[in-house]
């Protein structure tokens, strides 16, 4: 089953779920702002996008750049940044098995199809 970790405020991740209503797949929407992923849901992510925390972190939101920007973090500080303001989340994720993608742009998607 595909997974899209989503947030109706943003244009792209709508956009994400439109390309998948439009594929026909069926596929659950986790809502990650009411929803928060733990931890350890997060480096599993990590892990099937294939990137470091900090790539997952949208670096121009207000709450990073006031925050969090030009400090030295670990992987798990960031992460605990993520769950502490899951809107430092890039969305929408994509999550198809064991592979996933950050669907910007939403062709992306096709990837993990």
């Amino acid at each position: 089953m595909i997974t899209i970790y989503h947030n109706n405020r943003c244009s792209k991740s709508r956009e994400g779920l439109c390309f998948l209503e439009d594929k026909k797949v069926d596929f659950q929407v986790i809502n990650y702002m009411e929803n928060t992923p733990t931890a350890s849901e997060l480096k599993e992510l990590l892990k099937k996008l294939n990137i470091p925390a900090l790539d997952l972190v949208r670096k121009k939101e207000a709450i990073w750049m006031e925050h969090y920007k030009g400090k030295e973090l670990s992987e798990d500080e960031i992460i605990h940044a993520m769950i502490e303001n899951p809107k430092l989340i890039e969305r929408p994720i994509i999550v198809n098995g064991d592979k996933a993608v950050i669907a910007r742009p939403t062709e992306r998607i096709n990837e993990i199809l």
